[in-house]
């Protein structure tokens, strides 16, 4: 495979697997967990579900024409409590994920030494693409810690359960678990 199209396809299946870590602790919250704030400064999954789908908007929609950080963003807004149900917070959650994986999987080799903005600051495709590969699962981590701590002994783990390292990697080894 072409290096180019191998960067491609590995990227998605990076976001792909952030976005269902995010999805499997969204699975295990109900309404009133989404709107936790812990602290005045900290913001709840659903304020930084806001901000993934505005960030998400902007950087992928037209990414290889117009600067990421468009006109019509609101960020500061984002971070604004919102009263709102599960169905849209996860409906801003696939909203943003679908856009950055549909302008993704619509990219070529070739694009990715083409020369794009985020706040007038030129960047490779590559680079861009590494940028928010950064960005998301930081948020997504965010997220998993939150939904940890509010579900507390009623979480189920997303990866390798504490003490299970030795049984988890049998069953890869067996072919009874495929990996991330």
């Amino acid at each position: 495979m072409e290096l180019g199209q191998g960067f491609l396809k590995d990227t998605i299946k990076r976001f792909r697997n952030y976005r269902d870590l995010g999805e499997r602790t969204l699975n295990q919250l109900d309404e009133q967990d989404l709107l936790v704030q812990q602290s005045e400064q900290a913001n709840s999954i659903a304020m930084i579900i806001q901000h993934m789908h505005g960030n998400m908007l902007s950087r992928w929609t037209n990414f290889l024409t117009e600067d990421g950080e468009k006109e019509w963003r609101k960020r500061d807004e984002e971070f604004d409590a919102a009263l709102r149900s599960k169905e849209e917070i996860l409906r801003l959650w696939n909203e943003g994920w679908d856009k950055l994986l549909e302008t993704l999987e619509s990219l070529t080799p070739e694009d990715l030494t083409k020369t794009v903005t985020i706040r007038t600051e030129p960047l490779y495709v590559y680079d861009a693409i590494l940028r928010q590969l950064a960005h998301y699962p930081y948020h997504v981590g965010q997220i998993v810690q939150i939904g940890k701590a509010l579900r507390s002994d009623r979480w189920v783990a997303l990866s390798i359960p504490k003490g299970g390292s030795l049984e988890y990697l049998e069953k890869v080894k067996k072919g009874e678990i495929k990996q991330p």
